[in-house]
């Protein structure tokens, strides 16, 4: 008889910047796998604010806390960073029907290109529901509190990209 596979996990997505939100995914995927990977997608197509590099300082600011999380920032397909990675379960959060329905289609294509790859998809826990990342960004640039959306690590950070001091 063989030993089972080690699971390795991966959250992938731009956290441009991570949130609460994301956070709470993070958290919750390291209490299930026994290594999670997060991975920081470059997604020039996305405009981001905050450079690949800052985007993994930050979330490992974050996640400093958890000895079985590892931050690394990548380019191209998922499938192809969990291939390099051994990753065999993707994490997706899901706040809408309409984010199951994509992130159903992404995990059969997915699947399709690489066979040993699943997918497990988390629901957020209600107080951070509402969060994304392009929330935190548009409350930030209009000048509304930024505390109950981020992280304390991103709060600076991401006043400064407009141009607003720190509390």
């Amino acid at each position: 008889m063989s030993a089972a596979p080690q699971i390795i996990a991966a959250y992938s997505g731009t956290f441009d910047p991570v949130t609460l939100g994301h956070n709470d995914i993070i958290h919750r995927a390291a209490r299930m796998f026994p290594r999670l990977i997060v991975a920081v997608g470059s997604n020039v197509a996305k405009n981001p604010r905050f450079s690949l590099d800052e985007r993994v300082d930050l979330i490992r600011q974050v996640t400093a806390d958890l000895d079985n999380v590892e931050v690394i920032g990548f380019s191209g397909l998922i499938v192809d960073f969990a291939r390099d990675h051994q990753v065999n379960v993707l994490v997706r959060g899901v706040r809408t029907v309409v984010d199951v329905d994509y992130e159903k289609q992404m995990a059969v294509m997915n699947r399709d290109l690489y066979p040993q790859l699943d997918t497990v998809m988390l629901a957020p826990s209600p107080e951070f529901a509402h969060l994304s990342s392009s929330l935190a960004r548009e409350l930030a640039g209009l000048g509304a509190p930024v505390e109950k959306l981020v992280p304390k690590a991103v709060i600076g950070p991401l006043l400064a990209r407009f141009g607003r001091p720190a509390a």
